[in-house]
C-alpha cells in the first residue's frame, strides 16, 4: 500500500516509517520538523525509492489537500502531534492547534480526497491516539475500549478532542477510521525530554536523575517497535469505525523503571558509583495521574497481536542504543526545553 505518514520524523512515526519501508509499502511522510522531529530518525528509510517527504503543517488545509491529490494514498496513519504533558502545562495553545485544529483539518482534507475518489472501500484514516485520554487509574482495573474520557491534562485533553473528532467523521460522514490508544511507548529515537532517555543522559552526565513526587506513578511500557508492529496490524487487519487499545503488558512504577535503567547502566557502563546515587526527587508536576494500564483483550483476541519484548529486554535495547548513538542525542541537546524542567505550572 501506499501510506502517508503525518509525523513520520518525530519519535512513534518514525517508527512506523522504517517498519512500513521494510514491509514493503510505500511512504509520504508529512512533517512540520518541530522540535522534536529529526530527519536522522529516517535516514535509512529515505534512501528508499518508496520513500518520499513533504515538510508541511497538518493545520494548511490548502497543503494538505495538495499532498493528497498529488500522492493518492491508500491509507492515512496520523501520527502528528504535540505529545509532553509538561510542555501542554506551560503552553497549551500550541498542543489545542496542532492536536485539535490539526485533526479537524486533516480529516476535512481526508474527506474530500475520499469522496472524489468514490468513497474507495480499501480507504483507511488511522488516528493514533494515548491512554491518558481515559484520566487515572486506581490500584486496580485496566483501560479498555470502553473506558469512559477522563482526561487531567492540556495534552490528554486535546487528544481526547481529537479521538472525539475522529469518531464523529465516521458516525457523520462514514469515513473510514481505524483508532488506537496506546501506553507509554520507550526505545530508539526518543526525543530527550521524556522520563526513560532522561534518565540515562541524566546519569551518563553525571547529573541528578530527577522523579517527581515519590516516584509511585505507575505507567504500562510499550516499547516503540511493537507499537509500530501494532499499528500496522491493526491497519491492514482492524474493523472500521472500531478502536483497539494497544498495551505492552509491562507494568512499573517510575522509581522502579529508573532503578532497573541504572542497574543496566552499571553493566553496560560502570562509573565510579552506582548510577542510583544519582537519583533526586523533585516537586510532582500538577495533575499527575497515578496509573495507566491497557487491558489488551480486543487487540489480541480479533487481530492475534500482543507485545514481543519485555520491559527487562526492551530497556536493555534502549540503553544500549543510547549508548552507541551518541551523535545522535548530542545533536539534540541544543533544542528548546531540552536538559529544562518543564510543566511546573
Amino acid at each position: 500500500m501506499k501510506l502517508l505518514v503525518t509525523g513520520g520524523a518525530g519519535f512513534i512515526g518514525s517508527a512506523v516509517v522504517r517498519q512500513a519501508i521494510a514491509a514493503g509499502h510505500q511512504i509520504v511522510n508529512v512533517d512540520k520538523l518541530t522540535y522534536a522531529a529529526c530527519p536522522d530518525n529516517v535516514a535509512q528509510a529515505a534512501q528508499s525509492n518508496s520513500y518520499h517527504f513533504e515538510q508541511a503543517d497538518i493545520c494548511d488545509a490548502p497543503a494538505m489537500a495538495r499532498i493528497l491529490s498529488d500522492h493518492q494514498p491508500d491509507a492515512i496513519l496520523h501520527l502528528a502531534a504535540e505529545s509532553h504533558v509538561d510542555r501542554s502545562i506551560d503552553g497549551p495553545a500550541e498542543f489545542i492547534h496542532t492536536n485539535v485544529t490539526g485533526t479537524y483539518t486533516l480529516l476535512e482534507a481526508a474527506r474530500a480526497y475520499w469522496t472524489d475518489r468514490g468513497k474507495p472501500e480499501n480507504f483507511r484514516f488511522h488516528h493514533i491516539s494515548t491512554d491518558e485520554v481515559f484520566g487515572s487509574l486506581g490500584a486496580n482495573g485496566l483501560f479498555t475500549e470502553d473506558t469512559p474520557y477522563d482526561p487531567r491534562s492540556p495534552y490528554s485533553a486535546s487528544k481526547a478532542s481529537s479521538d472525539h473528532l475522529v469518531q464523529a467523521w465516521y458516525h457523520t460522514y462514514g469515513l473510514p477510521i481505524l483508532l488506537t490508544n496506546c501506553s507509554n511507548n520507550y526505545g530508539p529515537y526518543h526525543f530527550p525530554e521524556k522520563l526513560i532517555p532522561v534518565v540515562i543522559l541524566n546519569a551518563l552526565a553525571g547529573k541528578p536523575i530527577p522523579i517527581y513526587g515519590k516516584g509511585e506513578n505507575i505507567r504500562d511500557w510499550l516499547y516503540v517497535e511493537d507499537h509500530a508492529d501494532a499499528l500496522l496490524t491493526v491497519l491492514t487487519k482492524g474493523e472500521v469505525g472500531r478502536g483497539y487499545n494497544i498495551g505492552g503488558e509491562n507494568e512499573a512504577t517510575n522509581l522502579d523503571l529508573v532503578h532497573m535503567i541504572c542497574a543496566i547502566l552499571d553493566r553496560l557502563k560502570p562509573g565510579s558509583q552506582p548510577y542510583k546515587d544519582q537519583i533526586t526527587f523533585v516537586t510532582d508536576r500538577p495533575g499527575h495521574d497515578m496509573r495507566y494500564a491497557i487491558d489488551p483483550t480486543r487487540i489480541r483476541t480479533e487481530l492475534g497481536w500482543r507485545p514481543s519484548v519485555t520491559l527487562e529486554q526492551g530497556l536493555e535495547k534502549t540503553v544500549q542504543w543510547y549508548l552507541d548513538n551518541e551523535d545522535w542525542w548530542r545533536a539534540l541537546q541544543d533544542r528548546d526545553g531540552v536538559g529544562q524542567r518543564l510543566g511546573t505550572g
